[in-house]
This record gives C-alpha cells, structure tokens and sequence, in this order.
C-alpha cells in the first residue's frame, strides 16, 4: 500500500465510530496471528524460552494472540493522537505515584524514564508528555521514512521529541545537562557493544547501560513508568520509585547495580502480567540465538 492510500485509509477510518475502528484492528490482529507463522513460532519461542517451557499451550496462545493484538491497538493509538486533545486524554488516562517524579523535579534533577514495549506505550509516551513534561524519546530509524514521519508527528502531539538511536548520545547529554527529560526504551536486543550482561527473568542477558551511566554521571533520576489497562478504553501512568544509583569509586560496579535493578523491575513487570509485553520480537537473537533457529 503506497502512503497516500495508507492516508486515506486513515481519514476513514477515524470518521468512524470508536467501536467499529477498534473492531477493524482486531480483526487485522486476527489475521496477522494466523497469516504470519515465523513471529508467531518467535513468540512461541520466547515464551518456552522466558519460562522454561512451564507454560500451558492454552496459556501461550492467549498471550501470543494478545501481542498481535496489543501491537495493533497500539497502531491504532497513533492515529488517534494525532487528533486527541489534552482534555479528551485526560479523560481516559489516570496518574500513579506522580509523587516520585515531582520529588526529583524540586530537586532540580533531569529525569531518565526508562520503559518497555509494554501495554499501550505509545499512548503512555504521550502521556507523559501531556500531563508531566516533554521528553526526547530515542528511536531506531524505520526504513520507511515516510511513516517514520508520521509516527514521529503522533508521538509528537503533546511536545516529545525524538532522538534517532544511532547518533544519541551527544544530544542526550545536552538534554540531560539541560534539566530535560528523556525516554530511553530498555527491552530491546543490543550487541555486547552497547549493553551489560544482566539477569532478566532467570536468563543471563544484555540489556542498555545508557540510563545507569548518565544518571550517575550527571545525578539524574531513573524513574520507570508503563501505561495499563483493564478494559482497553480507560489507562493508568504508572510511574515508579526512582531506581538509585550509587557513586562509589567503583564506576563500573555502580553501573551494574544500577542495570540490574532495572532488568529486576523488567522482570517483576513481564512475570506479573506476561500478555502485555511484546513478545513477537527477537528478544534474546544476540545472546541466544540458537533459540529462534528452525
């Protein structure tokens, strides 16, 4: 589908009925589910994987089938707030333990939000942008830049910036420097490179050192948030206590505290409630990637 089809299919879609646009993307979810068998068998795979293969079949094709419709939901959250007010979002979005970000704001701290693809993320980003402050978000550069353009610009609506994931970090000092807050994803693969070894539900794992190290560096704040939902119209911001990170004379040993309470936090998230991360991606290709072969 070229992009203007792509666009007109969007003005359609949303002079319909909120009823009618969710029931069209759940039946995408449906048909994607069965029509791409490689990301179900790698949901499939990550779950045996995650939990030593101690899940139930039933228990795995309820969260599986929930990834693809929780990716698409999340679809659908983009092109609505591209037309969504501050007082129509407010209206169906409730703050958790706001209490933990106003504490490092009276301090003066710029906050690191750290947060995985988890629930309705792009709804939640936006979120925290309407109703705490804007963050720069980093992103990995999508190889169709006209609807990286357009997702950027939902993502957008409320004041967030993005930051492209390849060439992050000088600006991310700037912005930390500054006071600014910024939104750095932690449930991606990342080579040896670019993350610490970590423990993230029983597996030893890489995951991105950035936050602990600019916290540390510049006495910023690692403060986690997700979005939840009980129903799928009404959400809760959840934010949660600051992560520490101390400053011994042992940089490196500070930093991996620091990563491992947040790959804690990640697992207590995922195990409490499995069917709202997204599961239908190679989490584990760098450090297992015997897993997804066959």
């Amino acid at each position: 589908m070229s992009f203007k089809l792509f666009l007109l299919l969007e003005k359609f879609l949303m002079v319909l009925p909120k009823k009618i646009r969710k029931s069209f993307f759940l039946l995408l979810a449906t048909i994607a589910y069965y029509a791409s068998s490689r990301y179900r068998n790698i949901a499939y795979k990550n779950l045996d994987f995650a939990f030593n293969a101690k899940l139930t079949k039933k228990e795995k094709d309820e969260i599986v089938r929930y990834s693809f419709k929780n990716l698409l939901l999340n679809f659908m959250h983009l092109m609505e707030i591209r037309r969504i007010s501050k007082e129509d979002l407010a209206k169906k979005v409730t703050v958790k333990n706001i209490e933990a970000v106003q504490k490092a704001q009276k301090e003066g701290r710029a906050i690191i939000y750290v947060t995985p693809h988890y629930c309705a993320w792009e709804l939640g980003a936006v979120a925290v942008g309407a109703f705490v402050e804007p963050i720069t978000a980093v992103f990995k550069k999508m190889k169709n830049r006209q609807y990286q353009e357009w997702m950027l610009e939902s993502r957008a609506k409320f004041g967030n910036k993005s930051l492209e994931k390849s060439n992050v970090i000088k600006p991310l000092i700037k912005i930390i420097k500054n006071g600014e807050a910024c939104g750095i994803v932690i449930d991606t693969g990342i080579n040896s490179r670019e993350g610490l070894k970590v423990d993230f539900m029983g597996k030893s794992i890489r995951q991105t050192s950035t936050p602990a190290y600019f916290a540390r560096k510049y006495d910023a704040a690692i403060i986690p948030v997700i979005m939840k939902t009980d129903d799928e119209e009404n959400y809760t911001l959840i934010f949660f206590d600051e992560i520490d990170v101390e400053k011994t004379d042992n940089e490196q040993e500070d930093i991996q505290k620091a990563t491992q309470l947040q790959a804690d936090w990640l697992t207590k998230i995922v195990t409490d409630d499995p069917k709202f991360w997204f599961w239908v991606h190679r989490r584990y290709k760098n450090d297992y990637p015997q897993i997804y072969k066959n």
